[in-house]
């Protein structure tokens, strides 16, 4: 009985620790995306188009244009066109980790820094 169970659990960790989640990162390089966010204890959504070479980001009334630079089908890095700030300057590293048929979930941090976030973004459009 306990070989039958020590077999079992072996055999559950293995097949689930080799299973990798699909991502089709490629379906989220162009088009419209929402994100929410909590800001300052409110939460805030941001809509950005794409397409494989630019985003723009609309928030509050205003929007931004960044550069897209693809290191692979799941990476890229954003860098925005006119920034205002020398913060505004830094890279920003963003990896799609998961994808659904129209959402997905990403990690971003800013170039060179080992500090990061997790988002979820939905694709409408």
């Amino acid at each position: 009985m306990i070989k039958k169970f020590i077999f079992l659990f072996l055999y559950t960790a293995i097949i689930s620790g080799c299973y990798q989640q699909k991502r089709n990162c490629v379906n989220f390089h162009t088009g419209t995306f929402e994100f929410e966010t909590f800001l300052d204890a409110e939460l805030v959504k941001t809509t950005f188009v794409r397409n494989d070479s630019i985003e723009i980001d609309y928030f509050r009334g205003k929007s931004d244009t960044s550069s897209i630079r693809w290191i692979n089908d799941c990476e890229y890095i954003l860098q925005k066109l006119n920034p205002k700030s020398m913060s505004e300057e830094k890279a920003i590293h963003m990896k799609i980790l998961t994808t659904d048929a129209t959402i997905y979930t990403f990690e971003y941090g800013l170039v060179g820094e080992t500090i990061k976030q997790r988002g979820t973004a939905k694709k409408i459009n």
